[in-house]
């Protein structure tokens, strides 16, 4: 099996594949997918591939191959597969299959690229697609309903929306950040056939009104840590592979002390040691940083960068680790940051690219 993309070397040519939103439902300027090469030691962008006809293809996944890409779509209920061109970076449409659910926001392809994993937002389920050998993708064969209280917020919380699904290093688990039950659910994953089987733990219970929303794994350290939609905060979790539990042992907010305006968080990224995390807010348009105990994986509060836009609904590093990007959703940007291994300190590099409504990038380093 390929090697994670976040552990290969940047011998070749980089690609960033950026999804976003269209319609007017959600009073999106996107067209579609755009393709473009990225110049690591400038980190100037090039465009050479726009993917037009689609629907909100919202979040996007690269396989480990780099063979592949999938979408969700949102407010739909499909995924979409393409394949790559190895040799250009361009995509081809090659099918679509039912989630099991509407409004998919997030899906990673599972250890060994067989299964991918949907969480449904707006039906509160997580679906299970087949990989066919061919790339291709199959309708959902398992559909896992979110049960749950609905937290107390009057209108984000109203029924479940699971809105990240998260292996752990191991693989033999994962945990769905569910933002309208106050909950981070715990599944077993089954390799061989793609089945979700909730663990003894079941959930683990978030302070309410926090609307978990997305969540990421310390390399090496047995931690989780997962950030809260609603509340603006992070959570540090002590993470049990064997028994598949978590355990909330710290809450910090993503917020400076005087920032006293509306926010709400989006994503979490972690650099390649675990040494620093980072998430976005959306309203003090602001990327936070935390620096990790070598230790324990507890956080301290290093400080902010500004996201240059409104709205960074995506922050991620790519394969290399050396370079972070956030998508500004309503500013129509995608700016990227030089990340320094010693400090975890964020520096602008490069001039922003012109992308409209952008919601999500993957990447992939291709042959030169």
């Amino acid at each position: 099996m390929a090697a994670p993309l976040a552990a290969q070397s940047m011998r070749g040519a980089l690609y960033a594949y950026v999804g976003c939103y269209t319609t007017a439902q959600r009073s999106a300027r996107g067209d579609g997918i755009h393709v473009y090469r990225i110049d690591p030691q400038t980190a100037v962008w090039t465009h050479v591939q726009h993917v037009g006809g689609l629907v909100n293809p919202s979040f996007l996944v690269m396989a480990a191959d780099r063979r592949h890409l999938y979408s969700v779509h949102g407010d739909e209920t499909y995924a979409s597969a393409f394949s790559l061109d190895r040799a250009t970076g361009f995509l081809e449409f090659l099918n679509r299959a039912e989630t099991g659910g509407r409004n998919g926001v997030h899906q990673p392809i599972a250890p060994g690229g067989r299964f991918l994993v949907v969480a449904n937002y707006g039906a509160g389920n997580v679906g299970v697609l087949p990989i066919r050998p061919d790339g291709a993708l199959a309708d959902a064969v398992q559909v896992v309903a979110l049960p749950g209280q609905p937290g107390p917020h009057r209108i984000k919380q109203l029924s479940s929306h699971p809105h990240h699904v998260v292996f752990e290093p191991g693989g033999r688990s994962v945990i769905v950040p569910d933002k309208g039950l106050d909950r981070v659910f715990v599944f077993r994953f089954d390799a061989a056939t793609g089945k979700l089987t909730p663990t003894e733990q079941g959930a683990a219970i978030a302070r309410a009104g926090s609307g978990p929303r997305h969540a990421a794994f310390h390399p090496r350290l047995p931690v989780a840590w997962v950030v809260n939609e609603i509340a603006s905060t992070v959570t540090t979790h002590f993470w049990d592979a064997d028994r598949g539990s978590l355990r909330p042992v710290q809450i910090l907010p993503t917020l400076p002390p005087d920032h006293t305006g509306e926010n709400t968080t989006a994503e979490i990224a972690v650099s390649a040691d675990g040494r620093f995390v980072y998430c976005s807010n959306r309203g003090h348009d602001s990327i936070a940083t935390f620096t990790s105990d070598p230790r324990t994986g507890l956080l301290s509060t290093s400080g902010w960068t500004p996201s240059r836009g409104r709205t960074p609904r995506y922050i991620g590093f790519d394969p290399s680790h050396s370079l972070l990007c956030a998508t500004n959703e309503q500013s129509d940007t995608v700016v990227t940051y030089r990340a320094d291994a010693a400090t975890g300190r964020l520096a602008v590099t490069g001039a922003p690219v012109q992308n409209a409504s952008p919601v999500s990038i993957a990447f992939a380093v291709l042959p030169a």
